[in-house]
């Protein structure tokens, strides 16, 4: 009879046990890429030697002041969906890279940088010094709203560099000066692409349906359901940022780029 109550008091204590603090490691760098040009980026690690790595493109003009803000302003809870769920997608297996804009765009890219040359010879430079660190990993460009135009036309450039590429929330359609992703030929892109889409996206220029006439040819993760928004439409704290819905995206995100089964419909 005592050990019974011993072994209850102990399963007690344990399911109401808080779960161990996260060892993560959050490194500034500043990558030299084209002659006089830094790329700063924020890396985040949860162990040594992760399979591999998320290079994350932030949507807007993706300029996160790394190198004047804190970083627990960078990662707070209102930022873009990819930057806000940034420590959410790391595991031991999964690193994070936060990209900046380079020094030379720093008020930010427009969408003629981000189809670049030269914007796909900085990239470049930071996929060759992640290959130097990480042995093996594979590497992974995931973007979100405009930082889809980045990771969809470097990952086009670089090619066999590249292990593959995610577009959430992709920007479709061309608005204003920005063409978007609506010259991009999918069918030319050899790198393995996964789309992710809130199929309530109200952002004008990002379209479900365009999303999912894609999905012949390659994988889509359709979101669904909303909470009341914080922001407009195509802003990051609404459907078009997956607002409330964060922690599915992610998970199914991760476990697409480490070859594990994923959610292909979320609730």
């Amino acid at each position: 009879m005592r050990r019974l109550l011993l072994s209850l008091i102990l399963l007690a204590a344990s399911l109401g046990a808080a779960p161990p603090p996260r060892d993560i490691q959050r490194e500034l760098l500043k990558i030299p890429t084209r002659p006089g040009v830094i790329q700063p980026a924020l890396l985040l690690t949860e162990g040594a030697t992760p399979k591999a790595v998320a290079l994350l493109f932030p949507g807007g003009s993706g300029k996160q002041s790394l190198l004047r803000r804190s970083i627990e302003v960078v990662l707070g809870p209102r930022g873009n969906f990819l930057v806000r769920s940034a420590e959410q997608l790391l595991t031991p297996e999964l690193a994070v890279l936060i990209l900046d804009c380079p020094s030379d765009q720093a008020d930010g890219m427009n969408d003629g940088f981000r189809i670049s040359d030269e914007h796909a010879a900085d990239i470049r430079a930071v996929l060759a010094a992640l290959r130097a660190r990480f042995k093996g990993a594979m590497l992974h460009l995931v973007g979100t709203s405009r930082g889809t135009v980045s990771a969809a036309y470097v990952a086009q450039e670089l090619g066999s560099a590249v292990d593959g590429v995610v577009l959430s929330s992709s920007v479709f359609r061309a608005s204003g000066n920005n063409l978007g992703l609506s010259l991009f030929r999918f069918e030319r892109l050899k790198t393995p692409l996964l789309l992710v889409h809130h199929a309530e996206d109200g952002c004008p220029s990002c379209p479900y349906g365009q999303a999912r006439k894609l999905a012949d040819k390659v994988p889509l993760i359709t979101v669904r359901g909303s909470i009341e928004p914080e922001s407009g439409p195509c802003d990051p704290l609404a459907n078009h940022g997956f607002f409330g819905r964060e922690a599915a995206v992610v998970q199914a995100i991760r476990n697409w780029i480490l070859g594990l089964p994923f959610e292909r419909e979320i609730p």
